[in-house]
């Protein structure tokens, strides 16, 4: 037989209550009766009646995280702490990945995947901000990213105008006055890089460097490769660049890996900026200086608006989350 609440109670030493809110994720249980609870929960092998609680509560405890990309590094990173911080919340995360595509992104956004879940964390790439204004589906949305048209969607990401400014200011200060840009995607949807964009020009306006087309390389996607042929393709200029802002580290790896293959010294002869702070950089030779988004806090600022239910209780809102350079060996 099954054990029971009561079950775990008494093994516990507790009421039934207090498994009760245990298990429902009620923040306020001393650590040490929630450690105590849980020890029960396993040993005894519970498994709540969720088809109860959905029933009792009117929730599922289920949130949909769906992101573009579940091998890209960055994605894969954020999806680890959204799923460790709602777990700590007694939520259970879905993942699904949509590869940038506009027909599976406008499913979702309009309801057709998210019957199942109480929440959606959506980063999309290819729906238009008409899209977005024109969302029909009543379960709470929060977007992940930068995106053009939301005002009227709860939205979480961080500065990238300033963040691209920081960065790009950084070379500038070192000394570099031929600094490139490798991540522009004239095609997307998506605002992150034409933000990334304009904070890599006003830092080259706010210096008296005006922006050089030549040094501005767009990229079909943000991967490793492109950034290798990006830089291979600076590298190739009359004038190649003295510094590069990449606005993913993916792309930044890339053009490190395309800076050794020419012989190119770095930070010596080239210094590289990279943007996301994925643990590959960390480990790269030299390691990669980076933008580093608080990857925790937009997962916990994310969650926070889908459990306060915030798409029916209050006026959506847009939250920007922290973030900061990290200087390493790249620059």
């Amino acid at each position: 037989m099954s054990p029971k609440l009561r079950d775990v109670a008494e093994h516990a030493g507790v009421s039934v209550r207090t498994v009760s809110n245990v298990v429902n994720g009620f923040r306020y249980v001393a650590p040490a009766t929630r450690e105590r609870v849980q020890a029960s929960i396993d040993s005894l092998g519970y498994l709540p009646n969720l088809a109860a609680r959905t029933l009792r509560r009117g929730r599922t405890g289920l949130v949909a995280l769906v992101i573009p990309e579940i091998d890209s590094p960055y994605f894969a990173e954020l999806a680890a702490r959204t799923v460790r911080i709602a777990g700590a919340r007694g939520l259970t995360v879905l993942i699904d990945q949509t590869d940038g595509d506009a027909e599976r992104e406008k499913q979702l956004l309009h309801g057709k995947r998210s019957q199942l879940v109480d929440g959606v964390l959506f980063s999309p790439w290819a729906v238009a901000p008409a899209e977005l204004a024109a969302r029909t589906d009543t379960v709470p949305l929060v977007l992940l990213g930068e995106h053009d048209g939301t005002a009227g969607v709860n939205h979480v990401a961080i500065d990238n105008v300033a963040a691209a400014r920081e960065a790009t200011g950084h070379l500038l200060a070192s000394g570099r006055r031929r600094v490139a840009a490798v991540g522009i995607q004239p095609e997307s949807l998506n605002a992150t890089a034409r933000q990334r964009l304009a904070g890599y020009r006003a830092a080259l306006a706010g210096s008296g460097l005006p922006a050089d087309p030549e040094l501005e390389v767009p990229v079909p996607r943000l991967h490793r490769a492109d950034g290798h042929r990006a830089m291979l393709r600076l590298l190739d200029l009359p004038q190649p660049p003295d510094a590069v802002f990449c606005f993913t580290d993916e792309l930044a790896l890339g053009a490190l890996r395309a800076a050794a293959d020419r012989g190119v010294a770095v930070p010596d002869s080239l210094a590289l900026v990279g943007f996301d702070d994925i643990e590959d950089g960390r480990y790269s030779v030299p390691s990669l200086t980076t933008v580093a988004p608080d990857k925790d806090r937009i997962a916990e600022l994310a969650l926070d608006r889908l459990t306060r239910r915030a798409g029916a209780a209050e006026p959506p809102r847009s939250i920007v989350a922290p973030h900061r350079l990290v200087v390493r060996g790249t620059s």
